[in-house]
């Protein structure tokens, strides 16, 4: 079978850290083309907008959209509409008015859409899902604190309305949580700090319950120096589970059981190459239902202005 044609739409550092290395190594793509305002990536035809792209390049197959969330949804309806497959990086989109728009176009059009969800893909995830599937969980705590001056330095586009703020890395932490819990969780309360200066919220304080009324607690934050959090710790039945470093170790009572090297872009690609194959998408909202739900139910809380 020939690769898919593939093109870039927005290419920045997760692209260069993450996407063109994956690619690179998974045979069922061939990256063709790329759209950005400032990025190129060597030896790839390269247009400043997607419009010039797919006018220029009928053969492309597929596109990932990694640009914010806030540009995402014209990209992807004008790729769907030209029968594209279409690949959107986390989050999948602004709203969820949008993302439930481009996967009703992609059905339409017979093409695959696919909101991917990179930290689902940790290599621990899935024997954490598994661990808590075969015993009775008490409790719930998600710590996912990081220094965003380090990891988004001068990105202005993720404090506007839509850039999600701290959501943006604790949507990473939900996508895990409504993966490996068995059964769904609601949010009953929330606190959410926000600059002064900002549109979007620097750090969220949620509560949350299952049907069963298990208790979870979310604590995300944007201003941690030194060692960076991103923890999810589960006390059970079976003993205290911790899926700690964003999913790439799990630990029970203290002891290591579970931790491989990081594969969660090539993962992502192999899931993307599938659902092509098979004529599908893959759109799971469930992460961003949630912040869409903080951003109702919680309380706002101004602090200090920040600045990078």
């Amino acid at each position: 079978m020939s690769p898919i044609n593939l093109a870039i739409v927005g290419v920045g550092k997760i692209v260069r850290d993450q996407h063109l290395p994956s690619i690179a190594k998974n045979p069922d793509f061939a990256l063709v083309a790329t759209a950005s305002r400032h990025g190129t990536v060597e030896g790839v035809k390269s247009y400043t907008t997607i419009e010039a792209m797919l006018d220029a390049e009928p053969s492309i197959d597929a596109v990932s959209l990694c640009m914010p969330p806030q540009y995402r949804y014209e990209a992807a309806y004008k790729a769907l509409v030209a029968g594209k497959h279409v690949f959107l990086e986390k989050p999948p989109g602004a709203t969820l008015s949008e993302v439930a728009d481009l996967e009703a176009l992609a059905s339409k059009q017979g093409a695959s859409l696919f909101a991917s969800w990179h930290s689902r893909y940790a290599p621990a995830v899935e024997a954490a899902k598994a661990f808590l599937a075969s015993t009775t969980i008490k409790s719930v705590h998600v710590i996912w604190k990081e220094d965003v001056r380090h990891w988004h330095p001068n990105q202005d586009w993720i404090w506007q309305a839509g850039g999600l703020g701290v959501f943006d890395p604790g949507i990473n932490a939900l996508s895990i949580v409504t993966h490996i819990l068995p059964r769904p969780i609601f949010i009953t309360e929330a606190v959410l700090e926000f600059p002064e200066n900002r549109d979007a919220p620097i750090a969220a304080d949620i509560r949350f319950r299952n049907a069963d009324g298990l208790p979870v607690h979310a604590e995300f934050d944007w201003r941690q120096t030194g060692k960076q959090s991103w923890d999810i710790v589960a006390e059970t039945a079976a003993g205290q589970m911790v899926l700690a470093e964003g999913g790439a170790k799990l630990l029970i009572d203290g002891a290591l059981t579970f931790a491989e090297p990081e594969q969660e872009y090539p993962s992502l690609y192999r899931r993307f190459a599938e659902i092509i194959k098979a004529g599908k998408s893959d759109v799971d909202l469930a992460p961003l239902r949630h912040v869409a739900d903080a951003f109702m139910l919680g309380k706002r809380k101004f602090v200090d202005a920040f600045h990078d």
